[in-house]
């Protein structure tokens, strides 16, 4: 992925593929970090993140992911999941951002010359080629060495470069040792004041 000096960024992260993703290759995202390595290659216009909220739940696990973001430089767009039961009479959820992430992402290419996309959803194949006639390059960020690969061919060949996410995993993942050791430290200083 190449940038340019003073070269405007946007981020457009699909949440549930991005986190599928990484899970699949065996790690955590962390969002600063990774905010922190965009913030290095460019001027960093907008980092969206997109996800769907079961609206129903008293206590969501996605929340304080949520709320941390909101608070941390990142556009939140979120909307309510709907709940269906299909032909087999199973009760489905079903929490599709491609339309709000397709709008912002063709709403900001006046204002950027780098997209960032965080998916490797095939359906965004348009939407890549639009942005892209609008002058503005397009990078997908997703993965081929999963089990079953997340990256659609068709996204991969139209995008200007692919990404392969667990090459970006040391630079922005979440060292879980370093969490251990704060919370080692935390029980440390509390012990101190009892």
């Amino acid at each position: 992925m190449i940038f340019y000096p003073g070269e405007r960024i946007a981020l457009f992260i699909d949440g549930a593929n991005l986190y599928s993703a990484a899970r699949g290759l065996g790690f955590d995202i962390d969002y600063k970090r990774l905010l922190e390595m965009f913030r290095a290659k460019g001027r960093l216009i907008r980092a969206f993140y997109y996800t769907a909220l079961i609206d129903d739940q008293e206590y969501s696990p996605i929340r304080p992911l949520i709320d941390w973001l909101d608070y941390n430089g990142y556009t939140m767009v979120t909307k309510p999941t709907k709940e269906f039961t299909d032909s087999m009479g199973r009760r489905r959820i079903k929490g599709n951002m491609d339309i709000e992430l397709a709008i912002d992402m063709l709403e900001m290419a006046q204002h950027i010359d780098h997209a960032v996309l965080f998916s490797g959803d095939g359906d965004f194949r348009r939407l890549v080629e639009a942005v892209q006639r609008r002058g503005v390059r397009v990078s997908v960020v997703s993965t081929l060495r999963s089990s079953p690969p997340m990256a659609s061919d068709d996204l991969r060949r139209q995008a200007d470069s692919f990404v392969e996410l667990q090459e970006l995993g040391p630079s922005i993942s979440r060292h879980h040792h370093q969490q251990r050791d704060d919370s080692s430290r935390v029980r440390d200083e509390i012990a101190e004041t009892v």
